[in-house]
């Protein structure tokens, strides 16, 4: 059994493990935030597990199982998909535990310290989208979750891999040759995922902060040009309601701190099938006019 840390700014996770898989990807994935040498006085937020399923499974079919302080909120997955399964356990942790943010489902991307945030279903594109702009001049705060400070209504930087799914990993591998991806996790219940790593510019900037100036609902469709709606607040704050983890736990502070934050952002769902369009739109019509509003 192995022990390591990731420090992941606000949070430092410690994960013990029996499985190759687990720490060969963490090691390559969290470069930096890796952590094998542990030293017992550091602060440790949560205490994870990724280990072998007991018994004569483990010989025939191996499975993994995830643990969170010896809570099991998953079921056991194959091996093989035991490193995506932590990924996924270290959303789960945050999202259910951590009260000191409001925590929105949704990537979050910045430029020059103006942050646009991306709710998003599953099958919207989200990930690829975050992928491309993090490797063309946005700053990465997180592909995952957004860590509202509702003492600043700031988004706080959660920075860890992105993960990419089927047709969007040979995407991203044939446009980032550079990029350091972990091994695929073959029919998981999202189908094959990998996980590709922050740039390194994401990690460095991992303790700052961002004003949050817009909110984007990103829905790919193939066979389209790209369409832009502006929300209301009313159906913003709607839809920003739903994706977010603690609101119904967190009550009051979530609610206002989610109603500030509308007030001040702007709202547009997108329906897109060219990238770069995307990147263009959210310059000159979100981050641009963001900047005009502070000169005045």
């Amino acid at each position: 059994m192995q022990r390591f840390q990731l420090t992941i700014p606000p949070f430092v996770f410690q994960i013990e493990t029996d499985i190759p898989v687990v720490i060969d990807n963490a090691r390559r994935i969290y470069k930096s935030a890796f952590i094998e040498d542990i030293n017992n006085d550091n602060y440790v937020d949560y205490f994870l597990s990724a280990t072998y399923s007991n018994g004569v499974r483990r010989f025939f079919r191996p499975q993994a199982r995830f643990l969170c302080d010896d809570r099991e909120p998953f079921k056991p997955l194959h091996a093989n998909q035991a490193f995506a399964m932590l990924e996924w356990g270290m959303n789960w942790t945050v999202a259910a535990h951590e009260l000191d943010y409001a925590i929105v489902h949704s990537a979050v991307l910045a430029k020059e310290g103006k942050a646009i945030l991306f709710p998003a279903p599953p099958g919207s594109g989200k990930s690829t989208l975050t992928s491309h702009l993090s490797q063309n001049g946005w700053r990465l705060l997180s592909d995952e979750m957004a860590l509202i400070d509702p003492t600043t209504m700031r988004v706080r930087p959660f920075v860890r891999p992105i993960c990419l799914k089927n047709r969007s990993i040979d995407l991203a591998k044939k446009w980032f040759p550079e990029a350091c991806f972990s091994t695929v996790a073959a029919n998981t219940h999202k189908g094959d995922v990998i996980h590709m790593a922050a740039p390194d510019d994401a990690v460095a900037a991992c303790n700052e902060s961002a004003e949050i100036v817009g909110v984007v609902y990103p829905n790919y469709r193939a066979d389209t040009t790209l369409d832009i709606y502006k929300l209301s607040m009313t159906e913003s704050f709607m839809q920003l309601v739903s994706n977010s983890f603690n609101f119904t736990v967190v009550g009051n502070e979530s609610f206002d701190t989610i109603t500030k934050v509308i007030e001040k952002a702007q709202h547009f769902e997108i329906f897109y099938n060219d990238l770069h369009e995307v990147n263009s739109f959210l310059l000159d019509e979100i981050i641009s006019s963001s900047k005009d509003e502070h000169e005045h």
